[in-house]
């Protein structure tokens, strides 16, 4: 958004963790370290934190002491009260804590923080921004949200995520000729990942000699949203697939674009995605996807794979199934993956958000 509006200031409010990794440089940037924090709000806004009330208003009273024209929360997990009267723009990601708050929240405790700070954020927007149509409709159901309140603003991937013929330091070290799936993202029980876990380990079964790797790439130990990696070990070890099974943890944009470059397909088969990025990054290295019907995903990569019903074990072991044996269709999907996230980009979606910002300040 800073290239598209040299003629406006934005000023960001860190705190001093945020500042050591805050990467805009540009003359119409500046950033306000807010001190005396007790946590980070981008380490307190998780599953299981919360940020005391001292560390909130330090921030409102940062906000309230700049003369701004209009706020923007780019995300309403580190959001905290604004000064009354200032025109906010929050961006609501997705409606899937709401629709399946147990599988999002540990707690009762923490379901209670999330639907305060949910309610508090909405009286004082007056715009909404959201990453996808779908999401837009799931918040105008599940929320209540006017839709005149809401603007869409796609993502898209970085330009870290294109084909490569390099081959990923993990997947070299696999044995020769052999193939894998890819799994990308948090494990929270809404991702669905135990069944992924068993729906690999029933192609794998019918596959052999030739069954595939299933690679389960995020981190295991630092994850800041409810963890469901005791579940998916326990499914991985029931299923005696501890073999084929990998957990790679963190993985840089440049290592994953290798192994996404060679995989079979990226598994998503989560309850729900109100966008689901690590899909249209997956895409745009030339790998097909198979995704949760419940995300924009059957639309915005219509041709690129495979969609099914959350939960429907069968129907993801028969995608993969399809994918892993069917050359043709693997390379048809593969095509239209490329051509796909090709037309995604971060400048529409900036331009999309700056003007969210600019008519709310008007």
């Amino acid at each position: 958004m800073v290239r598209l509006a040299p003629e406006d200031e934005f000023i960001c409010f860190l705190d001093a963790a945020s500042r050591e990794e805050f990467l805009l440089d540009a003359s119409n940037v500046r950033a306000v370290v807010v001190g005396g924090l007790r946590v980070s709000p981008a380490r307190a806004a998780s599953a299981t934190g919360n940020r005391s009330i001292s560390d909130m208003l330090r921030m409102t009273h940062a906000v309230r002491s700049e003369r701004l024209d209009a706020f923007f929360s780019p995300s309403v997990y580190t959001y905290y009260p604004l000064p009354l009267g200032l025109p906010a723009v929050v961006t609501i990601h997705d409606a899937i804590p709401e629709r399946f708050p147990k599988l999002v929240f540990p707690s009762q405790k923490a379901r209670l923080f999330w639907r305060l700070k949910m309610r508090l954020a909405l009286f004082q927007s007056r715009h909404i921004l959201t990453v996808s149509e779908f999401a837009a409709r799931d918040l105008e159901r599940t929320l209540h949200v006017a839709r005149s309140r809401i603007t869409v603003a796609l993502e898209a991937p970085s330009a870290d995520y294109k084909p490569r013929t390099t081959p990923s330091t993990v997947t070299d070290n696999l044995p020769s000729g052999r193939r894998w799936f890819t799994y990308v993202g948090g494990f929270s029980p809404h991702k669905n990942v135990t069944v992924a876990v068993r729906a690999h380990a029933k192609v794998a079964r019918e596959l052999g000699d030739s069954a595939p790797y299933l690679l389960l790439v995020g981190t295991r130990e630092q994850d800041d949203f409810y963890t469901d990696v005791p579940a998916i070990q326990k499914t991985i070890d029931i299923e005696g697939m501890s073999s084929l099974v990998k957990w790679t943890g963190f993985l840089d944009d440049e290592e994953l674009s290798r192994i996404h470059s060679g995989s079979i397909a990226l598994l998503l088969p989560s309850e729900c995605e109100g966008f689901g990025l690590p899909a249209v990054e997956a895409a745009a290295c030339g790998s097909p996807v198979i995704a949760t019907k419940e995300s924009p995903l059957p639309e915005l990569l219509e041709g690129c794979g495979l969609f099914v019903t959350p939960g429907d074990g069968r129907g993801l072991a028969a995608a993969m199934h399809r994918l892993a044996t069917d050359t043709e269709f693997h390379k048809s999907c593969a095509r239209n993956a490329l051509q796909r996230a090709g037309q995604l980009s971060w400048e529409k979606g900036a331009s999309a958000a700056l003007d969210a910002i600019h008519r709310t300040a008007a």
